[in-house]
């Protein structure tokens, strides 16, 4: 066991890198708190870490080890010299659930701000250690542990905050920060049920109650979780907040227009409803809006515990922003739809103000024919009279 220890070390001590300390200059210092970054992606998690303080403190790239796996070559860190000051770099896939050895916890809170209609908020937070491998063999070492952990929160509920937070501990470095999965959600609308064909939508607008196909669709996400819609809603505004809305469906309670097909049972969710239009915008030939998704990413033996009701309370108006902090929605294109009988209605006003004057003008006629006929019969008689 010895003997296979102290041939895994010479191998890793052979394998050294192409910087040493002199290529360093300026750079070569004791490790600090800062050496570590993180970038929490939708896709993978990216982490680099300055490789001249831990050339300085007796190590190499082959010496800093992912959560203490060495025997996969994807999950070695790689040298970037492109930069100055150099770095190590690390990618970790998010398409595997335990990647790299990261571990995967998922944690429970109430909703707050804009969320407050839910009583359970899931977020999924990764994290793991770069750790050094001291090459040293003997009773001693003069050469410092160095340990670089690093962390990722993913909210599950889909307005986004993202914001990142450093923090340093009693360790070399620590990294946490917050992450979205933003970017693999889409909306689309369909023009059809099996929804093959997008949605076509004429200059004039589309017919009032017109089918419209509604897919939820997350891309290049981890197989760990499905799409839940919690909520979905349309507004006349692009930006949902301050501005007229209608609920197509809210937690327990689905419009009786709106049919969901799919939801939390795979990595897309389907509904559709007719076409409709807003009363504000009755007097325009156009009724134009948006739909608006609140979607959750929930763990696939969950995704059935948060269609209960119990976790819900009460219906929140969208414009309702936690502290002013931006956020993200699902939205969808701009939908239109045209106001069948308002040209038709004009016509018939036309028609109506023609067939008025025309009435008036035949009664105008007759009673004028009425005196003329009356004078005739009156000069008549005074003739007759005049003649005795």
């Amino acid at each position: 066991m010895y003997l296979l220890t102290f041939f895994l070390l010479a191998m890793m001590v052979t394998e050294t890198s192409q910087l040493t300390l002199s290529d360093c200059g300026p750079n070569a210092r004791p490790p600090q708190y800062t050496d570590i970054s993180v970038n929490c992606g939708s896709y993978c998690i990216d982490l680099a870490i300055l490789i001249c303080p831990a050339i300085y403190s007796g190590y190499n790239e082959s010496l800093l080890i992912l959560n203490n796996i060495m025997n996969d070559p994807t999950c070695k860190g790689t040298v970037d010299v492109s930069v100055t000051p150099p770095v190590l770099r690390f990618k970790l896939s998010l398409n595997n659930t335990n990647s790299c050895g990261s571990i995967v916890r998922t944690f429970s809170a109430a909703g707050t701000g804009v969320f407050s209609d839910f009583s359970n908020i899931q977020t999924v937070n990764i994290s793991g250690i770069v750790r050094s491998s001291d090459p040293t063999i003997g009773t001693v070492t003069y050469n410092a542990d160095l340990k670089y952990f690093y962390s990722c929160a993913y909210p599950l509920e889909y307005l986004i905050n993202n914001t990142q937070i450093s923090v340093s501990a009693a360790s070399i470095a620590v990294k946490d920060n917050n992450g979205s999965f933003i970017s693999t959600l889409s909306l689309a609308l369909y023009g059809d049920v099996n929804y093959t064909s997008p949605l076509a939508i004429p200059a004039k607008g589309l017919d009032l109650r017109t089918p419209i196909y509604t897919q939820v669709q997350a891309t290049n996400l981890t197989s760990q979780y499905y799409v839940l819609l919690d909520r979905c809603y349309a507004s006349v505004s692009a930006f949902p907040a301050n501005s007229t809305y209608f609920n197509l469906f809210v937690p327990c309670n689905v419009n009786p227009m709106t049919t969901i097909l799919e939801n939390g049972q795979s990595q897309h969710a389907r509904f559709y409803f007719p076409a409709f239009r807003f009363m504000e915008q009755q007097n325009q030939l156009i009724s134009t809006y948006y739909i608006h998704c609140i979607v959750r990413l929930c763990e696939v033996s969950t995704c059935s515990a948060f269609k209960q009701c119990s976790r819900r309370r009460r219906s929140v108006d969208p414009s309702i922003q936690a502290g002013g902090t931006d956020y993200q929605t699902i939205s969808s294109p701009p939908i239109t739809t045209r106001v069948e009988n308002m040209l038709a209605s004009k016509e018939l006003l036309s028609g109506s103000h023609s067939s008025n004057s025309t009435s008036g003008l035949g009664v105008a006629l007759g009673i004028l024919a009425f005196i003329c006929i009356i004078a005739v019969v009156t000069a008549v008689v005074f003739h007759r009279r005049l003649n005795r």
